[in-house]
């Protein structure tokens, strides 16, 4: 039942998750921390940063590490599969009509509908986190990262990529118990 479930999840949040990358990760912190448990926040949050540090799609990274957390490595498979298979699908299906369509008026005003709904789902995500950091880390550390992270972004330059990592030593230097 595990192996439906991992497939189910995930194949349900990438079909929803229009346009992929960000837009799926709310739906899938649905399904992996509320719908199935199989995750807290906290942890969902940790993943979620690593994914982005690492090179390639956030997605795919994501349900490969649940995947193989819950049913090893058929889990893995099993989730990257239902990752893979929405986009996929639709590819297929869709390639002879996209030369038909791309400059229709109706197409154009439906992207441009959805992505105010990827934004207010990424910053219920991020204030979702915010809540939990602050939290389990409390005010002091949550400023000190947050003014840290954004000076050197905005002053230094220095890559997002980066900030989270120097986070995460943080994070394990100074709040691990």
């Amino acid at each position: 039942m595990i192996y439906w479930d991992i497939f189910w999840a995930f194949f349900i949040s990438n079909l929803l998750g229009y346009g992929g990358g960000p837009s799926t990760i709310p739906l899938i912190q649905n399904e992996v921390v509320n719908r199935y448990e199989w995750m807290s926040l906290n942890e969902f949050g940790d993943l979620f940063a690593i994914a982005n540090v690492l090179p390639g799609p956030i997605a795919t990274k994501m349900a490969g590490f649940i995947g193989y957390e819950m049913g090893g490595i058929l889990g893995m498979v099993i989730a990257l599969a239902a990752t893979i298979l929405p986009s996929a699908i639709a590819v297929i299906i869709l390639f002879k009509f996209v030369n038909l369509f791309k400059d229709s008026p109706q197409v154009k005003l439906m992207t441009l509908s959805v992505q105010p709904v990827i934004a207010i789902l990424l910053g219920v995500l991020a204030y979702q986190f915010f809540l939990s950091a602050f939290e389990k880390s409390g005010v002091l550390h949550l400023v000190i990262l947050t003014a840290a992270g954004f000076l050197v972004m905005k002053k230094l330059k220095i890559h997002p990529a980066i900030v989270i990592v120097c986070a995460l030593f943080y994070g394990g230097i100074f709040l691990s118990n």
